[in-house]
């Protein structure tokens, strides 16, 4: 189990530790001594986002690469989430949102942790929901 302390951050947070665009300030503060964990996918999804902006231009193959680098190094314990794969999927259907995300939520509903996201569309989904908002803050 992880420390009562410790918040989930998604992809959508990590990203802005190494892309500088809004909330990146507000991202980076939860580097600052906190406990931080999020489902053993998150880098994956985070090269996923880096390969869209290099995709776009907006970044070089190598910066990709630098900052996917730097995540790989960040202070976020991997939780494995096989088992809590049927709890995301029932949120999933639910929540009428994709199970990836809902992985995030099922990680904080199951270590009684705090979600912070900065995808609005997934929050305001959440933030619907009775039993589920409360677990969810939008960076």
């Amino acid at each position: 189990m992880i420390a009562s302390r410790t918040t989930i951050i998604d992809a959508s947070v990590a990203v802005k530790w190494v892309c500088a665009e809004e909330g990146s300030d507000r991202a980076a503060a939860l580097l600052d001594g906190q406990a931080l964990a999020a489902p053993g996918f998150w880098l994956v999804e985070a090269a996923n986002a880096l390969w869209r902006r290099a995709q776009r231009g907006e970044l070089g193959s190598g910066e990709a690469d630098e900052r996917i680098a730097m995540l790989a190094e960040a202070p976020v314990r991997a939780l494995d989430i096989a088992d809590w794969v049927p709890d995301a999927l029932k949120m999933a259907c639910e929540l009428h949102h994709p199970v990836y995300d809902c992985l995030y939520l099922a990680a904080a509903v199951r270590c009684r942790a705090q979600l912070v996201t900065a995808d609005r569309r997934f929050h305001a989904v959440v933030n619907r929901h009775p039993s589920f908002g409360p677990r969810v803050a939008l960076l």
